[in-house]
């Protein structure tokens, strides 16, 4: 072992240190740093395959919540009780509409900045990302629930 010599780094850039065992305490959220509401989200300890699933509309959407029209505190509250009912009636996929706030003052979307941050903080939403085109696209969110 005297003579063994410690490799040189890639020049390359593709060797990634490996993450530290507090960062597996964390939630993943998937963003890009000039978006503030994060696209995608996954859970500690769930299956980045889940994410894909859910993009790929492979779990069957039950039901739907629209809150065009609405205020952020009864959004908030909406949000919750739909969300609790989910569960409750063993829904695993649900969609939130929540517009893109095209029309909000300054054409920023207040409540899909705080229906993400609402999700992300509860402890049943498992994921969520944007839903496709066909759905509402980035006006809307498919969340994943707990079974």
């Amino acid at each position: 072992m005297t003579d063994v010599v410690p490799l040189k780094p890639d020049p390359r850039g593709r060797v990634r240190s490996r993450p530290t065992a507090s960062h597996a305490l964390h939630t993943t959220p998937f963003h890009d740093a000039d978006d503030e509401a994060s696209t995608e989200f996954l859970a500690a300890g769930v299956d980045r395959r889940e994410i894909r699933k859910l993009k790929r509309g492979e779990y069957a959407v039950r039901d739907r919540r629209d809150l065009h029209g609405i205020t952020v505190a009864a959004a908030s509250d909406s949000v919750r009780w739909f969300i609790e009912n989910s569960r409750h009636r063993g829904y695993r996929c649900i969609c939130i509409v929540h517009g893109r706030g095209s029309h909000s003052e300054g054409g920023t979307s207040v409540l899909k900045t705080r229906v993400r941050e609402w999700l992300r903080s509860n402890a049943a939403v498992l994921a969520y990302t944007d839903a496709p085109p066909s759905d509402g696209g980035a006006g809307a969110v498919y969340v994943l629930l707990r079974k």
